[in-house]
């Protein structure tokens, strides 16, 4: 199987590319903003949430939610906090709509600290386009160490399916990633009841991106623990899949986003970056925040591996493929060094370009709306008018 990848590298930032219609910072309420996820509503209205506050893994850390209504001269509302657990960091908040209902799901993590082996899934409900939510509640009483990302993809016959993915340590231990897990949440009755099916050899592979492609099957695309490279699983169904294997696209473990385009091409928003062994490395996620009476170990390492932090999040890319994620080619949206040896967003030492999320733009055949962090401090906004073009442009 050929693994010819093209880059086409460029030091112009975003801005100076035609291919762009629109570039926004969106308002921030918090000193840090990140992982944020987009929704595009029937009426062209794009809804963006993402967690804000302190620092994450700090108890002040609530999911917010900005909407741009549809119209060139739009602005970008001032955002709205949903959630409200005073006790726990409520992170990686995922929008959701029922194509039967209307309704929207917006679901999202809460822990305490960086204990993200002890996280629980919360959801609320809106039948009035994320103006109004429902009480929290947990989709999934009983699951910890449960994390979501990934937006739920709706198969024929009306299932639902969520990606998600487990963080596991040994009792006694901290949590830093060695031991993640991916698996999907399905549910046949509206959410009422939900059912598993664990991703077979994935430790390590996180952040389960499923789309759907013409011929009825099914591609994943996964972040490494491991700050190698991205990861790709297929599947017939949605529910049952392929152990994931490297793509030719790098990943320093940092979040991605994918979407299929109406061609039936396939585009992915990635870090063009990977560990290298002369780096500086973190201890875990959390490090800068951890307890000093927290005296336990880092969790130990599985297979000869441990979890990589630290690698720059830079050069975030658009790339595209029109062989199912064989084969890429790509482009830098917006170049930086992508330090984020830190998380800290007060003093303004993190530096990372992530967490992109992208949703097709209905209007244009290859175009896209993409959100993504800069620097932890606010969300940015891109509307890309031909992903084709602006890939292809040297």
């Amino acid at each position: 199987m050929s693994t010819t990848t093209t880059a086409v590298t460029s030091t112009d930032t975003h801005t100076k590319s035609p291919a762009l219609a629109r570039v926004d910072d969106l308002p921030a309420a918090t000193v840090q903003c990140h992982a944020s996820n987009l929704l595009s509503l029937p009426d062209g209205t794009l809804l963006c949430v993402w967690f804000g506050g302190t620092q994450e893994g700090t108890q002040d850390i609530s999911v917010y939610l900005s909407r741009l209504e549809p119209g060139s001269s739009s602005s970008w509302t001032e955002p709205v906090r949903v959630s409200s657990d005073k006790e726990r960091s409520e992170q990686n908040p995922v929008l959701f709509r029922d194509p039967a209902s209307g309704t929207i799901w917006l679901f999202h993590t809460a822990q305490p600290l960086g204990n993200q082996d002890e996280a629980v899934v919360i959801a609320r409900t809106s039948g009035d386009d994320a103006r109004t939510w429902s009480a929290p509640f947990e989709p999934f009483p009983g699951k910890k160490g449960v994390f979501v990302r990934q937006p739920v993809v709706v198969l024929p016959g009306g299932t639902w399916v969520l990606p998600i993915w487990y963080c596991r340590t040994p009792p006694g231990f901290r949590w830093v990633g060695n031991d993640d897990v991916s698996a999907v949440l399905y549910t046949q009755d509206g959410g009422q009841t939900w059912l598993e099916k664990e991703v077979p050899d994935s430790v390590g592979r996180v952040h389960m991106n499923i789309l759907q492609l013409d011929a009825g099957s099914y591609v994943a695309f996964f972040r490494s623990r491991w700050a190698d490279q991205v990861y790709r699983s297929v599947s017939e169904n949605g529910l049952d899949w392929s152990a994931p294997e490297k793509t030719p696209l790098p990943n320093p473990n940092s979040g991605i986003g994918a979407a299929v385009l109406p061609s039936g091409d396939i585009v992915v928003i990635f870090n063009d970056s990977k560990a290298d062994p002369q780096m500086q490395r973190r201890e875990g996620l959390y490090d800068d925040i951890t307890p000093a009476e927290d005296t336990r170990s880092n969790q130990p390492g599985v297979g000869g591996k441990v979890a990589i932090w630290g690698t720059p999040r830079k050069d975030l890319s658009v790339a595209v493929s029109k062989d199912e994620g064989k084969t890429w080619k790509w482009r830098v949206l917006e170049d930086g060094d992508g330090f984020c040896m830190t998380n800290n967003s007060k003093e303004r030492t993190n530096r990372e370009l992530s967490y992109p999320s992208i949703v097709i733009d209905g209007k244009r055949e290859n175009g896209v709306h993409v959100a993504y962090t800069y620097h932890r401090r606010n969300i940015k906004y891109v509307h890309i008018r031909d992903v084709e073009e602006f890939v292809s442009k040297t």
